[in-house]
């Protein structure tokens, strides 16, 4: 569910964590634009808060008791009209971090950040559907660079990186001197080869393939 332009974005906290999930219950009920709207500690109820409140963006703790960080971010975003999901960690586990953004998550979250790092990332969740937003130690990061070779060509990475920086088509096309119907080809044969269908699918599976260096070309925040 996307919030209207102007509207407070509905939240859904999840973490089993009481004290540290009322703390960011009390950091988002200072913030205008955040609606707490409700909180779980556990998994399954989670996903049943998500059907029940249609939230925009739900952060979710990782190592929450119920089915599994994978299991749970699945299930949340086969409800009709899914949330942005933010997970939440103390651990910057770079395989957890590929296997999650994999499977749909647009941010990745270490429970060290600071409040205005906290905040950040949910607004840029909620605000831009078609970035990752990454708040993670650089050693975590730097575990996520590309390899040498991959199924996308050297032009088809330029202009993912590109879109996963958040340029429209028509910047990219800009950036790199080709038209724009160029730029939708491009894209085209990038969905089919890493079989996704949207530029965050495909930003998300070829991020968790080590195809884009995850800082640079997200707009990822770091601490």
């Amino acid at each position: 569910m996307t919030a209207g332009t102007g509207a407070a974005a509905r939240v859904v906290i999840a973490d089993d964590h009481t004290l540290f999930r009322e703390g960011i219950v009390e950091i988002c009920d200072n913030e205008n634009d955040l609606d707490v709207v409700g909180q779980a500690g556990h998994g399954e109820v989670a996903v049943a808060l998500v059907r029940r409140t249609g939230p925009d963006v739900v952060l979710l703790d990782v190592e929450m008791p119920g089915p599994g960080a994978e299991e749970t971010l699945t299930q949340m975003l086969r409800v009709p009209e899914p949330p942005r999901v933010a997970i939440l960690t103390m651990h910057d586990d770079a395989r957890m971090v590929s296997r999650l953004l994999a499977i749909g998550a647009q941010a990745y979250i270490s429970k060290s950040s600071t409040r205005e790092e906290l905040l950040a990332a949910i607004r840029a969740v909620r605000g831009d559907s078609d970035r990752v937003v990454l708040s993670v130690a650089k050693e975590t990061v730097s575990r996520l660079e590309r390899p040498a070779q991959g199924p996308l060509s050297a032009r088809e990475l330029e202009v993912l990186g590109l879109v996963a920086r958040g340029l429209s088509n028509a910047q990219v096309a800009g950036e790199l001197y080709i038209s724009e119907g160029t730029v939708k080809r491009h894209l085209t044969n990038i969905y089919l080869k890493l079989e996704v269908r949207s530029r965050m699918s495909a930003i998300n599976k070829a991020m968790a393939m080590r195809l884009l260096p995850a800082a640079a070309e997200s707009g990822a925040l770091r601490h």
